[in-house]
């Protein structure tokens, strides 16, 4: 930990397991929304309501990943029981995991999956294991993959999670957990928000199943966090551009969101020219207190689990202190939390 850091326990709650949301609502807008304004005060509202607090002028931006059916069960040659989850495609039939089994499998190893896909592990790569399919990876995840629901979530996914865990925008696969900030809006939601004077763009991240892996030691010395894909294409750029001139705000709708303006705002192209530049690559972007935040000025985010790097974004953007209090709030008042929880919408801290 560097001076003047924050320790891990510093972003700690305490959580009954009851308020941890296990499905989705009915409507994916019925979500209560908690808004914790500029000066510390809180706000309990209703997802409809977020459009009250958009103003004409002001850019949503939202993440277009689409999650990849991304879980696969099956065996190795001895007959032992793998359970598979993608972590990122590797390009053409080759992908990196996360294996479980009773014994780790040594490269070599084939492996055989329910509906018949079958793989060969090929390599490592830290604690991921890299796998080379018989087949396109991206349909043979379609055809025999499950839905990768977060392992709060206790239960097998049903046929409605292909639907409802996934945003009404995502348009670009390649995620394995929703950017579930985004599962709060339906067609009808986003009219309205148009129709205050706001425009609505799309970024993309794919989300990591090291989203959901608990903080290392090396993670907090280097600063840096698992690699995600993105892109912030120059129409983009442009929005943020007329948005400011407008005197408009930034609003993101997500972590990932965030990440992913913010990380194409740290490359040496946009501090060079000090605007946003279009992006496509990767990132290991950790945003945690003391980051300065360069395009994003309002957030709109799910509650996070204790000790995690998104949580961390959050306390970065808003104030840890404004954060933490508005979270002891949520667990008052049985707001339902995680990736089918209710949300907040909070603004960027004053510098």
């Amino acid at each position: 930990m560097k001076p003047g850091e924050k320790p891990l326990n510093e972003f700690d709650y305490e959580l009954p397991a009851e308020l941890i949301a296990q499905a989705p609502l009915s409507e994916r807008t019925a979500s209560r929304l908690l808004h914790v304004s500029p000066d510390g005060g809180l706000g309990d509202l209703h997802i409809p309501d977020f459009v009250g607090l958009l103003r004409p002028g002001d850019l949503v931006v939202v993440n277009d990943t689409r999650v990849l059916p991304a879980r696969l069960f099956g065996r190795k040659a001895s007959g032992g029981k793998v359970e598979m989850l993608l972590e990122r495609p590797l390009g053409g039939s080759s992908a990196l995991v996360q294996l479980r089994a009773s014994r780790s499998p040594g490269v070599g190893t084939e492996l055989t999956f329910d509906g018949g896909a079958t793989a060969t592990v090929t390599g490592r790569d830290g604690e991921f294991f890299v796998l080379e399919f018989r087949g396109p990876l991206q349909d043979i995840l379609e055809r025999h993959g499950h839905v990768p629901l977060p392992p709060y979530i206790e239960r097998p996914d049903e046929p409605a999670d292909r639907e409802r865990y996934q945003t009404v925008f995502a348009r670009k696969p390649g995620a394995v957990a929703a950017p579930t900030a985004g599962l709060h809006f339906d067609q009808g939601q986003l009219a309205r928000i148009r129709a205050q004077g706001v425009e609505v763009e799309t970024v993309t991240l794919h989300v990591g199943a090291g989203t959901f892996a608990p903080l290392r030691d090396a993670q907090l010395q280097s600063g840096r966090l698992h690699a995600e894909r993105i892109e912030v294409p120059q129409r983009v750029c442009a929005a943020v551009a007329r948005a400011r001139g407008a005197g408009g705000r930034v609003v993101a709708i997500g972590t990932t969101t965030t990440r992913a303006l913010e990380a194409a705002a740290a490359r040496p192209d946009s501090s060079a020219t000090g605007s946003l530049q279009p992006y496509s690559g990767e990132t290991t972007l950790f945003i945690r207190p003391g980051f300065r935040f360069r395009v994003v000025d309002a957030l709109l985010t799910n509650f996070h689990l204790p000790g995690s790097s998104l949580l961390m974004l959050v306390c970065a953007f808003a104030g840890t202190r404004s954060i933490l209090a508005a979270y002891a709030h949520a667990v008052r008042h049985r707001y339902r939390f995680f990736s089918y929880g209710d949300a907040m919408f909070c603004h960027r801290e004053a510098s």
